[in-house]
This record gives C-alpha cells, structure tokens and sequence, in this order.
C-alpha cells in the first residue's frame, strides 16, 4: 500500500490514522506513567533555589509552604532537584526505618564539618543499627548522671572566676565549660591551657557546618587539627601509652568492633568520637537560648529554681521554638509512594526540623513560648524534632538528646537558682539568616555572684 498518495503528495489515510494511533498510544503512556506517580508536586518557579536558601535560611521552606498551598514542593538546590517538605506527617515518612539514607544528602562542606565520612550517620541498615548501639550505651541513665555531675562542677569552677569579672559572654564560656566536662566523661581529661582551643575547634565545627565561605574554611580547618588529637587518643589508648578509664566512651570507641568482628580504623574510630563530644558542647547554645528565653519571661525563675519538671518543660520549650539546625536531608534507597505520590530511588528529600517544631497544624500558638505545653501534652517523635525524629535505636535520630536535657536542667538551675547577675544592654536579636543561629551577643551577663550575695556597684 502506498503511503502517499502521488497525485497529491499527501500522507495517505492510513498513513493519517496510523499516526494519530501511535499518538494517543504515547499519550497514553504518558498518561498512565503521570498517574502511577500520583498528582504532580507543586513546584518552586526559580531555576535555582540556593541563594534564596542562603538568604532566607531557616524560614525558607516555610515561606515556599504557605506560598504554594502544601507541606511538601519541589525545588532546585546547588543544581540538584530537591523535594521540601514540613509538618509531621513529612517526618513519618522521612524517618521510616530503612527509607532514606544520609549518604549523599548533606553537601560535602557540612558533612566534613560535622558527621564525616565512614561515621555511624553515613551507614545503613544492620552495620548502622549495630554501630548505633555503641552511642546508645554511652548515653544510658547512669552515664549521663555522670557528665551531668562533671559539667556542674566545671560550672562552679568557672562561676568563681565569672564573679570576678565584671562580664562574661555566656555562650562562649560555657563552650568550655562544657568542653571541659564531656571530655574529662569521656575519659580524655585536658590540660589547663589545652581546654581553651579544644572548645574553639568544636565551637568552629557547629558554627561552619551552615556557613559557604570563611566559615566553613575556619571550620574544616580546625577540624583537621581536632582529629590529629582524637586519632592519638584512640592510637595511644589501643597501644597502652595512655590509660583509658574501663568503661569510658574513649575505651568503648577505641576498642568497638564492627558487624565483621573487627576494630574500627583509627581514622574512623576518631571521627566517632568526635560525634560523641562535638554535639555535646553544641549544647551550649541551646544554654545560650535558655538564658534569653529566661530573660525575656522572668516570671519562670522561682519555679525553675525549685521545680525539676519545670525545667524540664521549659528546655523543651526552648528547643522547639528556638532555633538549632534548620533541617536534615536524605536519600531515598528505594522507590516509595507517600500521599498517592510515587518518589524514585535515589530522590533528595530535605526535611524542615525548624518549621515542623513551629507547625500550628501540631501546635496551639505554636508561635508563642509556653513551656506549659510540656506539662499536660506529650510531644510525640515527629512532631517534634529538634534533634531528628523516629527511633533512635534504629533511624538516625540523634542519640544524644538526654545529654542535652541533662545539661540544659543543670545550667537552669544554676541560671535560676544558684546564681544572680543583670543582663546589660546589648543586641539580643537572632538572625534566622545566619545558620546555625545564636543571639548576635552572644549572651552577656554582668554582676555575676551567688545567689544572696548583694549586687555589686558598676566600675566608675
């Protein structure tokens, strides 16, 4: 059959049917294919989103969420396709054992910084359930209880020499004193002058991991002077040149071995350890949060003095509504569908820790500090999420939460009961641009003293 017709020179009809056949046969394809991955996501209109991220920084998902109508969109991050997405039922889904994996999802500046290649975040499965126990254990009741009793001793140490100063910046003083504290815990005392600079390189670390330029450089930079340190603490630990007190976290990482029976390298036991102490002086500014928050609402300091579940609430508080890291990325290891939608393997999903802590679809007044919320509600494990959500026995929650709370109850009750001091004036506000943010003083104090010891007068 000829399929054009020579006395005109045009496609014959079949030629015409057929065409318009194999049409809606693609279209129908394509039709199916759209339906099998559900309804389309709202999508962000910028070619590239990564300026406006830096810009924006912990509002940034949540501004794009009210603008399209939905917790979860679309977007395009350092030239990477990317799905934002806030709100509880977003952490279900991100925090479902075995969905996502870290490898991949944090840009390599931040990774370096913080968690680091071969660490227990960078593993999946079995090999990361089994390397996760080894924190589980270092932060069990008793161990906790511990570096609780050596943080306040490094605070009534350091409270001696604040009453003698006529100001101290609060965030920056209890980096050491907690710098102090975790690694005498951890069975790695320092040396007098050796605390200063250990607090400044895990300071560097936390306060690069958000940062693009100078920041980050100071960060790495630091960091590769911190992990010389460790690696010689886990190398003269397993020799015997240094003595690692029996059941310290220095003994339990040096000598841990691995789902194959056998020790960790040196390089990567080092780098554990340092997953074990930097998120603990990170502490300090949640304390530094506390403090404002304390100042801003002085009608809970009585009740913080004496009230243990008080403190406790009012941490909680400060962690929701304040902010910490902004958000948490993965990758997923396996075709998914979450809301009738279907995601690819491989799909780089960023979780919105910072607005899902303030989502007023989980929260009453979710704008407004009231730790009273932690007295009669229970928060449950994704929606609220300032270390991470889910299990942290088998997802990649933090480990390391009641470490914080020990540490934030111990210094409210020095910040509420045991000690006096004014807050002068001074720039309290807190860029939400700048990631990982802190009050732009940094928290200072002045006439420190006990508690019942008489103000003193202001230097002339």
């Amino acid at each position: 059959m000829a399929l054009v017709d020579p006395r005109s020179a045009r496609p014959t009809r079949a030629v015409l049917l057929g065409a318009a056949a194999a049409g809606l046969a693609a279209g129908g394809v394509a039709l199916w294919r759209r339906a099998r991955r559900g309804p389309p996501l709202p999508r962000e209109r910028s070619l590239d989103s990564t300026a406006a991220l830096l810009r924006e920084g912990y509002l940034f998902i949540g501004r794009r969420c009210r603008t399209l109508g939905s917790d979860v969109f679309r977007t395009r991050l350092m030239g990477r396709p990317a799905i934002c997405a806030q709100g509880e039922a977003a952490a279900r889904m991100f925090y479902e054992p075995g969905l996502f994996t870290r490898r991949g999802a944090l840009p390599p500046t931040a990774l370096l910084s913080l968690q680091d290649l071969g660490s227990v975040n960078q593993l999946d499965g079995a090999a990361h359930r089994w390397r996760k126990a080894l924190f589980l254990d270092l932060v069990g009741s008793d161990r906790v209880a511990a570096l609780g009793a050596a943080f306040d001793a490094e605070w009534r140490v350091a409270a001696e020499a604040w009453a003698r100063a006529h100001r101290i910046v609060l965030f920056d003083e209890v980096r050491e004193v907690i710098t102090r504290a975790v690694c005498a815990w951890a069975g790695a005392p320092l040396a007098p002058g050796e605390a200063r600079r250990r607090a400044r390189e895990f300071g560097a670390m936390i306060d690069g991991a958000g940062a693009v330029g100078p920041r980050n450089w100071r960060g790495l930079l630091l960091r590769a002077r911190t992990e010389r340190w460790a690696r010689r603490l886990i190398a003269d630990a397993r020799s015997g040149r240094r003595r690692a007190p029996p059941g310290s976290p220095l003994e339990a990482v040096a000598f841990h071995r691995d789902l194959d029976g056998r020790r960790l390298p040196v390089a990567i036991a080092a780098v554990e350890l340092l997953n074990l102490l930097r998120p603990t002086v990170a502490v300090d500014r949640y304390i530094a949060f506390a403090a404002l928050a304390l100042h801003r609402h002085p009608g809970w300091r009585e009740r913080l003095a004496r009230d243990g579940a008080a403190r406790t609430a009012f941490a909680q508080e400060v962690r929701r509504l304040y902010p910490f890291f902004p958000a948490v990325g993965g990758r997923a290891l396996q075709p998914f569908a979450w809301r009738g939608r279907r995601f690819r393997r491989g799909t780089w999903v960023i979780l919105d820790l910072f607005g899902t802590n303030r989502d007023p679809k989980s929260w009453r007044e979710a704008e407004a500090f009231r730790p009273e919320r932690f007295l009669t509600d229970e928060p449950n494990a994704h929606n609220f999420i300032p270390q991470g959500g889910g299990d942290p026995a088998t997802g990649h929650r933090c480990p390391g939460e009641p470490i914080t709370l020990e540490l934030m109850d111990r210094a409210l009750a020095w910040l509420a009961g045991e000690m006096r001091y004014e807050v002068p004036a001074q720039d309290l506000s807190v860029r939400l641009d700048r990631m990982p943010a802190i009050p732009a003083s940094r928290m200072v104090l002045s006439g420190v003293r006990p508690a019942g010891a008489p103000a003193r007068a202001a230097p002339a």
